[in-house]
């Protein structure tokens, strides 16, 4: 009866900045975990780093659309799908050299609904946690943006500290983060807020409230130990 929580930062490989920053925020601060894309311009780079943090989970940001959130591929078809998820499993071990940890995916399309079933299926053939289809709940309030508008108050010490006291309960909960730095070769929205991530990520009033409220930082490679059935069962 404990309160377990894994710090998850999305997009490790999208860029340099990215990827410095999701090290950075494990190395001195909360983050435990992150989800490599696999097909971004970093991907190598940040398959090389992780090498440096052994205690950093890394699992699979399946990418099926484009930055606006265009399709890459028909989801109307079911053969097209699973050999995209096939592909992009492939390439993970083929730039990591192991399975992933966990998988979830870029803008949530595991949610869509002619996707979910292939994803549920996906996880459970690889025995994987798949995000919102595990144990782990999941927690996405922790972030910048909404409506084109910035909202730094979000991703304050202040408002994470809120959201640890308020959302954190005994079990597994993940909360997801995008940590990193502003990089020319990355044009993205979200941008000074992943920076804005970073510092409040890093700062020790944060873990000084983890311990505060008895939350566990725990990582997806700390799961089998602590999950002896299996991580495809939904909670």
């Amino acid at each position: 009866m404990k309160k377990y929580c894994i710090v998850n930062g999305d997009d490790f490989g999208v860029s340099s900045g990215t990827n410095r920053g999701i090290l950075e925020a494990h190395r001195v601060g909360i983050l435990t975990s992150t989800s490599l894309m696999v097909d971004m311009p970093a991907a190598e780079e940040a398959a090389r780093l992780s090498t440096s943090a052994p205690d950093m989970s890394v699992g699979i940001h399946v990418t099926l659309t484009h930055e606006n959130c265009a399709p890459l591929i028909d989801f109307s078809s079911p053969g097209e799908c699973r050999a995209e998820l096939n592909r992009q499993w492939d390439r993970f071990i083929a730039l990591m050299g192991k399975p992933p940890t966990h998988i979830d995916a870029h803008h949530n399309t595991h949610r869509e609904a002619l996707l979910a079933p292939h994803f549920i299926a996906w996880a459970a053939n690889h025995q994987l946690p798949l995000r919102e289809n595990s144990p782990v709940k999941y927690f996405s309030s922790f972030y910048g943006q909404w409506d084109g508008e910035t909202h730094p108050e979000q991703i304050s010490v202040a408002s994470i500290c809120e959201m640890l006291a308020a959302e954190i309960g005994i079990g597994f909960t993940e909360l997801s983060c995008h940590p990193g730095y502003a990089d020319p070769e990355f044009q993205t929205e979200y941008s000074q807020e992943r920076e804005t991530e970073l510092k409040t990520l890093c700062d020790p009033r944060v873990r000084q409230a983890l311990i505060a409220l008895e939350i566990e930082l725990i990582s997806y490679n700390d799961l089998n130990s602590l999950i002896p059935e299996s991580l495809c069962r939904s909670a």
